[in-house]
């Protein structure tokens, strides 16, 4: 049997006002070394991935047989798979999007179903509900999406601007951070807010960096709910913003990013670190590329 090596990268989610539409993946990596078992068996091989189901239970190997099945197989062949990932669990930069990538680049292989981009696509955000994480780490880049029981995107690349992600020691679950977002809006908040991401998506596809900041402080649809459940938000961001184009929730948080000028983006790195050591900063780059299987050399 085959052997493989399966990355999927990070995602920052929302942008801001791009709530559940936008996405731009990161160079931090889930990585799936996959080879023949006796019985399925999800081997951690670094800190991230500790504690996480190791049999079937694991949500890599329950998207796997979610997309065999539809795809008209009724098991995947048994493996061993060594899960390495560099992305924090439970902080909003797409660790749970990452794995169900993962399932179905797994499934993908153990079945040889040559799936394309779209198909993959399609299954991931019908799991999903909504592309802002999952269609950047399948496709890479920068991805606006919108979802009807079809995926409808636009991908652009990003270029000179580093992302400076401020993580806390606590995780955030995002149906709590979901908890706290209103129903509904009313319709002049609604159009307001349509406006404000939609002068965003323009200010990123134009790589206009300081409007797409300004729009940032704008957001209406998540960021003014989700604000209150991370304490140190306002203090970090007012001091953040002296050094950046920008800065928002990533995801459903509690990690925020700064958009950052990619030739002062070191300097800006070390400053902070040493200025809230409390946090893990971490300076990341757009992903260009998305999730990919590489075959493996058989093993003698």
């Amino acid at each position: 049997m085959k052997r493989w090596q399966i990355s999927v990268p990070a995602s920052t989610a929302n942008i801001g006002p791009g709530f559940d539409s936008v996405g731009i993946a990161l160079d931090l990596y889930l990585e799936l070394e996959v080879q023949p078992g006796s019985e399925w068996e999800f081997i951690p091989m670094s800190e991230a991935v500790q504690g996480l189901p190791a049999g079937k239970d694991n949500m890599i190997y329950e998207t796997a047989i979610y997309v065999a099945d539809r795809y008209g197989y009724s098991d995947l062949p048994a493996c061993t798979v060594r899960m390495s990932s560099d992305i924090p669990l439970a902080r909003g930069l797409g660790s749970s999007a990452t794995a169900l990538v993962a399932g179905i680049e797994l499934a993908d292989c153990l079945l040889a179903l040559q799936l394309s981009d779209e198909e993959k696509l399609d299954i991931a955000v019908s799991l999903e509900g909504h592309p802002d994480n999952a269609a950047p780490s399948i496709l890479g880049g920068c991805v606006i999406g919108y979802y009807d029981d079809k995926v409808h995107y636009v991908q652009t690349p990003i270029k000179d601007v580093r992302f400076l992600a401020v993580i806390p020691s606590f995780e955030l679950a995002t149906a709590d951070a979901r908890a706290v977002l209103p129903e509904q809006l009313l319709f002049k908040d609604a159009v307001k807010a349509s406006g404000i991401a939609n002068v965003a998506v323009a200010a990123l596809l134009q790589q206009n960096w300081e409007l797409l900041g300004e729009m940032l402080t704008k957001d209406l649809f998540h960021q003014p709910y989700r604000q209150s459940m991370i304490p140190h938000y306002k203090k970090i961001a007012d001091s953040l913003q002296k050094a950046a184009y920008g800065v928002y929730l990533s995801g459903a948080g509690p990690t925020m990013i700064a958009l950052v000028d990619e030739a002062r983006a070191d300097a800006v790195h070390s400053h902070y670190q040493k200025l809230y050591p409390e946090f893990e900063w971490l300076l990341l780059s757009c992903a260009a590329k998305g999730s990919c299987a590489v075959e493996l050399a058989i093993e003698a």
